[in-house]
């Protein structure tokens, strides 16, 4: 049974100019699935479509069984614990130490007062010191975010997005800002995650020698 299945999904930002036009795919739980194109393709509307950060003008995403689409306020904020997000630029807050980015992954399961005093169990840290050790970031935990390298501060997004124990992890240009070496570290550690953890992976690209299921193509 697909973890995702995606039908006739379209989104328009203008009238008449579709961004994406009747899209059909499937994922199963455990897959690692590329999506390629130049930008403006529609690669990371995709994904916020996916999630709901943008709303699609119709068709429909179900995850985990669940009509995305369809859901309330209330429902969308619960699902989308199950749902984490690895971002180009990091998102990260620069001021904060690595082990504090990375617990606030766990915000989707927090009220709003315990968001706002940071009130995180022992288990949470623990998960946190843990994950960090896994993408070899243990030994930065009190630095600063603003003080890592790029490559450094995408590995902390990455545990920040494993830390809400997902089942499905989107990653929108998770290297596009980075070196060849940073490169690789990234890809590889997304791949072991996703064989390791049987967490499916959905990872946005723009470059042509990465191996893909589904091509999104530029209607330029």
């Amino acid at each position: 049974m697909a973890l995702l299945e995606v039908s006739h999904l379209t989104k328009s930002y203008h009238a008449g100019v579709h961004v994406l036009s009747d899209l059909q795919f499937s994922v199963k739980s455990g897959e690692f699935l590329s999506v390629i194109g130049p930008s403006g393709a529609g690669k990371s509307t995709l994904l916020r479509c996916l999630n709901r950060l943008v709303e699609a003008d119709s068709g429909e995403i179900l995850f985990n069984q669940k009509n995305m689409r369809e859901l309330s306020r209330k429902a969308l904020r619960k699902v989308r614990t199950d749902i984490g997000m690895v971002f180009q630029h990091y998102n990260l807050v620069p001021r904060l130490t690595v082990i504090e980015n990375v617990l606030h992954g766990r915000f989707g399961y927090k009220s709003t007062i315990q968001g706002v005093l940071g009130r995180f169990t022992e288990e949470e840290k623990e998960r946190a010191f843990f994950l960090l050790q896994k993408l070899g970031m243990e030994e930065h935990a009190y630095k600063r975010c603003d003080q890592l390298s790029g490559g450094q501060q995408q590995r902390v997004g990455i545990c920040r997005a494993l830390i809400q124990n997902p089942k499905l992890i989107l990653c929108d240009e998770p290297i596009a800002s980075l070196d060849p070496r940073s490169s690789k570290v990234i890809m590889d550690y997304l791949k072991s995650i996703s064989e390791e953890m049987g967490i499916t992976c959905i990872v946005n690209l723009h470059q042509v020698d990465v191996p893909s299921l589904i091509r999104i193509e530029s209607s330029a």
